[in-house]
């Protein structure tokens, strides 16, 4: 996945793609339904929408009958992910570690998002140290 693929969703994708991850599969109809509750939109706009969002690998559909039910192409963390890199950027010079800082100052964690953040850490360590070896030893 190239950084073009993973460029976060606007809030209008955003808010297409909360309803797919959330019941798993979904028609044009059903989220114009969805979205009707908040704010009207036409069934074309809905289906441009979810045209684009197809072409840009986040859907995928299969045909019933003359219904397309559309589900996700990609898990919600690949969302969270390119925003989540966006917001570093932008707010902290491209710098994880002054993310960390900011996160530990202003709000604090538990013990136990403490215990799963050092887990998370030690697998990722642990996943780059074999990754280097390959390269390696592929050289």
């Amino acid at each position: 996945m190239t950084k073009a693929d993973t460029a976060p969703l606007t809030d209008a994708q955003r808010e297409i793609m909360e309803l797919v991850w959330n019941r798993g599969e979904i028609t044009v109809s059903e989220v114009r339904d969805a979205l009707a509750e908040r704010r009207e939109l036409a069934r074309n706009t809905v289906q441009t929408m979810i045209v684009r969002l197809e072409e840009k690998g986040w859907l995928k559909h299969r045909q019933e009958g003359r219904t397309f039910v559309y589900s996700a192409k990609r898990p919600r963390t690949v969302s969270l992910g390119a925003k989540v890199s966006q917001m570093v950027d932008r707010f902290f010079a491209g710098s994880a570690e002054e993310m960390v800082t900011a996160l530990l100052e202003y709000r604090g964690l538990s013990s136990d998002e403490a215990e799963r953040i050092r887990t998370m850490i030690e697998a990722a360590e642990t996943k780059q140290k074999h990754s280097s070896q390959r390269r390696k030893e592929s050289s």
